[in-house]
């Protein structure tokens, strides 16, 4: 059976069983390698990616239940044009917020649905907003305050 849905804009028609993992296809149907596989049980976070504004584990979804949505992975989030890295993207480099790499796709997608949503910017609203990813290498500290610099650039157009 087919299964029809947008990932970062692009419309996609794939082949493939109904309760394969989101991640999966994203991965290896799709070649979109930037969405990380950590623990597979929806513990971790690291596999997060939007499902029509919302934050979900990649891990735990079957593409049976992306029909007709709007995907977007962290390669969604530079300027398709250009490959300019999106505000977060820039944040996350000039404050240190990634280390090993796991665990940085699912806090920026974390990171994009908490500035999407306009949540205040405080340490408190941003812990809340990530709380469902797991980082074992930075201590949260570089990443808080990627996304709160984020939250504080005025965007540029066309870029989230």
């Amino acid at each position: 059976m087919g299964y029809r849905f947008s990932v970062n804009g692009e419309a996609v028609d794939l082949a493939v069983p109904g309760m394969r993992r989101l991640l999966d296809a994203l991965r290896e149907d799709l070649a979109l390698t930037g969405t990380k596989e950590g623990c597979g049980e929806g513990e971790c976070g690291a596999c997060s990616v939007l499902v029509d504004g919302a934050v979900v584990d990649a891990c735990l979804v079957p593409v049976c239940q992306v029909e007709g949505s709007d995907v977007r992975t962290v390669e969604g989030l530079a300027d398709p044009a250009t490959g300019a890295l999106s505000p977060l993207q820039q944040a996350f480099l000039e404050a240190g917020g990634a280390q090993c790499g796991i665990c940085t796709p699912g806090m920026l997608m974390a990171g994009r649905a908490f500035l999407d949503d306009g949540g205040q910017a405080t340490e408190g609203a941003i812990r809340e907003a990530i709380a469902g990813n797991l980082c074992r290498c930075t201590g949260y500290t570089k990443i808080i305050e990627a996304i709160r610099q984020a939250a504080e650039t005025p965007p540029k157009q066309g870029l989230a």
